[in-house]
């Protein structure tokens, strides 16, 4: 059955249908886990009963994202999305566009056509110049052929600072025009997602070994940011760390045991940096009792997976390249950080993934990390849609609007125990009885080797949005 539409939902339509009578690109910013697909479903269908268009032609990131539209799509219109005769279109990934043939793209002169770009970020450039391939295929094969463009974000801004692909800046400011913004505070203040509580894991007493021969030096670091900082010792090493990995999946789990007593379907998400990592955390599951399953971006059946998690009661996906962005499972309410990945758009990404709310009851979402300085710096500005140092252009000349202001958040909650689990970590440690959880750096015989070990101590602080 096919729920009401919500009222960003309908107000963002009737803007949009309003807007097509004069321009043929919409640009629609809404926070992730708002709804955008549904919307642009409405959309297509208001378009086709005013008989202003014939069909659709969808394009996303990625193969899960695509399945999502062909089966909003076809629940919205009644029609197929998948290209067959009798359907009303088809959707297909940026990675096909190039391989389209002539006659493919044909269609846009043959018929009038809507072209719906999910997460349009990942397409760049406004000329030829500064387009990557799938913004040249954009710019060259659809923007002077279709009938109507319809962009969507959630996150609209590139790592590289490039322009995104359709998309117009103000100027002399360079900031990005959006046709219709639903920033995530109203979202929450609407009940569409949830509020999100990002806790940063620390730990007041981390100790460094160096051993160097039959000489050995100890360090004392009062916290992660001066270890990284002061040290050798890397964020992505620090995440392979059986403590670190076994502290982060305790406080998941015990948040994940309380929301299922309200919700008990509710489940958790943990991105793993690779495919080893990901065993080494799914193992770590298992000690704790955890049943889990993993889905990488090299799963030959990684979609079925996901759609069989979906629909059941398991409690833990752990995942590597896979859900990080538009991939629908409501029940995601929980989410352990393991990433090397540090681009703001990457964790903005993800912390959307447990943000999507399906009633009264689940109206919050938690995600756990290290208290790495980057990623803690993207948890403060978290509400901040649009942060003018990302969705922003040194140098613009096209005409447009500047978008609105930066509000703030934080709320510390102070040092809490956190609990000592004596595990070695890998083969480096494995003669040494004595060792606590630790990691071994270095490997050649004639430079320094290192093992950090943390205390029991643990320190969290929440960052409560809204």
């Amino acid at each position: 059955m096919i729920r009401s539409l919500r009222d960003w939902q309908s107000s963002c339509i009737t803007t949009a249908l309003e807007h097509f009578a004069l321009a043929r690109h919409f640009f629609c910013q809404a926070t992730p886990g708002a709804g955008k697909t549904r919307m642009a479903a409405e959309l297509a269908g208001r378009l086709l009963q005013q008989s202003r268009i014939d069909l659709v032609l969808c394009f996303a990131p990625s193969c899960q994202v695509i399945e999502g539209f062909r089966s909003t799509f076809s629940a919205v219109l009644g029609r197929r999305l998948d290209g067959q005769i009798g359907a009303v279109g088809a959707a297909f990934t940026y990675q096909s566009m190039e391989y389209r043939d002539e006659g493919f793209w044909q269609l846009l002169d043959n018929y009038r056509v809507l072209v719906v770009f999910d997460e349009i970020h990942h397409c760049a450039g406004n000329d030829s110049l500064s387009s990557n391939v799938w913004g040249q295929q954009i710019l060259h094969r659809i923007q002077d052929r279709a009938a109507f463009t319809l962009a969507l974000s959630g996150t609209p801004w590139r790592t590289d600072d490039r322009a995104i692909a359709l998309a117009r800046y103000s100027t002399p400011e360079g900031h990005l025009v959006c046709d219709y913004r639903y920033g995530l505070r109203d979202a929450i203040a609407d009940g569409v997602c949830r509020s999100p509580r990002i806790v940063l894991v620390d730990n007041q007493k981390v100790k460094l070994t160096e051993q160097l021969g039959t000489d050995s030096t100890v360090r004392l670091f009062s916290g992660i940011a001066k270890l990284l900082d002061e040290s050798p010792v890397t964020y992505e090493e620090l995440l392979r760390h059986d403590d670190v990995i076994n502290q982060l999946l305790d406080l998941g789990c015990n948040q994940l045991n309380e929301l299922r007593l309200i919700k008990p379907d509710a489940a958790g998400l943990v991105v793993a940096t690779d495919i080893e990592h990901a065993r080494q955390i799914a193992q770590a599951l298992d000690e704790k009792g955890e049943a889990c399953c993993i889905v990488t971006n090299k799963s030959p059946d990684a979609q079925q997976m996901i759609n069989v998690f979906r629909h059941s009661a398991s409690r833990w996906i752990v995942a590597v390249g896979m859900i990080s962005e538009g991939t629908d499972i409501p029940r995601l309410q929980v989410c352990c950080y393991l990433s090397r990945i540090r681009t703001e758009l990457h964790y903005r990404q993800v912390l959307g993934r447990v943000l999507r709310r399906t009633g009264e009851i689940d109206d919050q979402a938690w995600l756990f990390m290290l208290a790495e300085p980057t990623l803690q710096s993207f948890a403060e500005r978290i509400a901040d849609d649009l942060p003018d140092d990302l969705a922003v252009l040194k140098e613009v000349h096209m005409p447009g609007l500047t978008p609105g202001s930066k509000p703030g958040l934080i709320e510390n909650i102070g040092n809490i125990r956190g609990q000592g689990y004596g595990v070695e970590d890998r083969a480096e440690l494995a003669g040494e009885a004595g060792a606590r959880s630790s990691i071994s750096l270095g490997s050649f015989a004639a430079e320094p080797s290192y093992q950090v070990s943390f205390s029991h101590h643990y320190r969290q602080q929440l960052l409560a949005c809204f």
